[in-house]
């Protein structure tokens, strides 16, 4: 059966003070919307700006390239897709079976704090429907509660950027939260392995990714939560 999966990206694109470009990380995005699209399911994008959202210049670098990137680039109804997504506040909850961030640093930025996407995380919550976020993502955790008050994440299996990971990539003083240290801060049963190096956990309705490594099997288990 064909479900409808949401996928929020970011709209910011400066990284604190260093005069230099961030966004979404491409391998965050491109790896999940493939498996959700291979499967025959129905994608909407969306941004809190709309139209296109910001790629992170380092993830579009030789290096940096996958499969799924590879892919992406030879793909122009992907691209298509990806040029127009949505404004989040055109977006409602009941009309989507599940939903998924990709993550990158932007979202360090504006989705930590942003209503919409704060709302509707804790509306997907509410519902039972599954909820994906990989890499600097799960910082949307920051502020979704349940309908008790609770922190979403709180008592739950979680994992996300980690500190060695922010370490080495050198922006450990430039971005405004760690997300490792937010999810401990929320009560969250955080857990990861090798810097660098695949990691995901599932709790009940919740997948989180480790790293950029991580978004294909956290878009898998995603899938597993839809049936």
């Amino acid at each position: 059966m064909t479900k409808s999966i949401l996928m929020i990206l970011t709209s910011h694109d400066t990284l604190g003070d260093t005069g230099e470009k961030t966004g979404f990380w491409l391998e965050e995005f491109a790896a999940p919307y493939f498996v959700f699209r291979d499967a025959g399911h129905e994608i909407v994008l969306a941004s809190p700006a709309g139209g296109q959202p910001p790629l992170d210049p380092k993830s579009d670098a030789e290096d940096a390239q996958t499969d799924a990137t590879r892919r992406f680039k030879a793909d122009p109804a992907a691209q298509s897709a990806l040029a127009n997504t949505r404004p989040l506040a055109e977006i409602s909850e009941d009309a989507f079976d599940a939903v998924f961030y990709p993550g990158g640093h932007g979202p360090m930025w504006d989705l930590v704090d942003d209503v919409k996407s704060i709302a509707l995380t804790e509306a997907f919550w509410a519902a039972g429907k599954p909820i994906g976020a990989v890499c600097h993502a799960p910082i949307i955790f920051k502020h979704a509660r349940t309908q008790t008050g609770d922190y979403i994440v709180a008592d739950l299996d979680v994992t996300g950027f980690t500190n060695g990971e922010e370490d080495a990539v050198g922006l450990t003083d430039v971005v405004p939260h760690l997300v490792e240290e937010v999810l401990k801060e929320r009560g969250g049963k955080y857990a990861k392995a090798d810097d660098f190096a695949p990691f995901v956990r599932i709790d009940g309705q919740l997948v989180t990714g480790q790293n950029p490594a991580s978004s294909e099997g956290a878009a898998k288990a995603l899938l597993d939560l839809l049936g």
